[in-house]
């Protein structure tokens, strides 16, 4: 396998205390009927670390993911959405923080919205870690971070299924 070679451009403290920031403004707006809906599998390191700094700030949502799949193994989006997996909670009845590592077509959001609306959610929130360049804004309610246009590992971002563990945010190239 050949070596990748990256520049790393977001810390692992630089994400804590970017993550912290999000934790303030979603303790502000949710509570414990709300569900939080990680959107497999790019968003998981966020989603934990995201849970774990609501908890300490006294929110205690249910928490249960959504596997879409819009890349498989490509470095570009097929621009089609497939639902791989779906809650296994209702959410009927209830507000639904969605979480996503990238935001950058909309489509992902907007499909969950969708499908979780549709599913009984009376209100949604989404929030991705990490907006891309080209990202239209109107979908989504908060960001922990633009990033530059190029392709990223680390943070649950992955190529290829590798380097989502990577506990940082790196371009590679």
């Amino acid at each position: 396998m050949a070596e990748t070679r990256w520049r790393v451009l977001l810390s692992e403290t630089e994400i804590a205390t970017r993550v912290g920031a999000l934790a303030d403004e979603f303790a502000a707006q949710i509570d414990d009927s709300w569900a939080i809906v990680a959107l497999l599998q790019g968003a998981i390191p966020f989603a934990a670390d995201l849970m774990r700094a609501l908890e300490s700030r006294g929110r205690h949502p249910i928490y249960d993911s959504l596997w879409l799949e819009s890349y498989r193994d490509a470095r570009e989006s097929s621009g089609k959405v497939v639902v791989r997996a779906d809650i296994s909670r209702s959410v009927e009845g209830r507000g639904v923080l969605i979480l996503d590592d990238v935001f950058d077509s909309g489509r992902t959001i907007a499909f969950a919205r969708r499908h979780l609306t549709a599913k009984g959610a009376v209100r949604t929130l989404a929030c991705a870690f990490v907006r891309k360049p080209q990202a239209a804004g109107e979908a989504i309610d908060a960001i922990g971070w633009d990033a530059p246009d190029d392709f990223l590992i680390g943070y649950g971002m992955d190529d290829a299924g590798r380097y989502r563990g990577l506990p940082f945010i790196a371009a590679v190239g």
